[in-house]
């Protein structure tokens, strides 16, 4: 008898992110990259399984990317909905074409505006500062962002003299 398969879980690509870039552009959310995502859209040498994403929490916003998602082939249940449209704090996917981490309030940020208006713009893709990725990073506290946190920490020197270069 056959062992049962078991699905392997797919990483995060470039291609998923530009299909969340285009399809949020259509309906208007904002959002942003942040995590080992984002860090990786920022140039960061690693991979990670999902895609995290810092929505804005507003219930325009959260109709508009409840939609986004449907769009994208997320099979989204009504209870899922529901908590994106009023933004609960964080809602993970794994429903869809690829895993997806939304985050309402990240450790570690204050408010969306205040990460909007450092973030950083990478080939059209709207991502957190670099800063703000460590610092959320350091307040989650998790065993697994605490041993990514002192590569994140090299890389930021690297990537910050990088920005001065150009």
């Amino acid at each position: 008898m056959p062992a049962p398969s078991i699905p392997l879980r797919t990483r995060f690509e470039y291609r998923q992110a530009e299909e969340i870039r285009d399809a949020f552009a259509r309906h208007h959310v904002r959002y942003l990259f942040i995590g080992k995502s984002g860090a990786i859209l920022l140039g960061f040498p690693d991979t990670t399984q999902d895609a995290d994403l810092f929505v804005e929490r507003t219930a325009r916003n959260g109709r508009a990317l409840a939609q986004s998602l449907r769009e994208l082939g997320f099979a989204l249940t009504d209870a899922q909905a529901s908590e994106i449209e009023r933004g609960k704090d964080f809602v993970q996917l794994k429903n869809g074409p690829f895993d997806l981490d939304l985050i309402f309030a990240p450790d570690g940020i204050e408010r969306f505006s205040d990460a909007w208006a450092r973030h950083i713009e990478v080939e059209g893709f709207p991502v957190c500062h670099i800063d703000d990725i460590i610092a959320s990073k350091a307040a989650t506290n998790r065993q697994k962002d605490r041993e990514s946190l002192p590569r994140l920490r090299a890389f930021r020197e690297y990537w910050l003299q990088k920005r001065r270069e150009k």
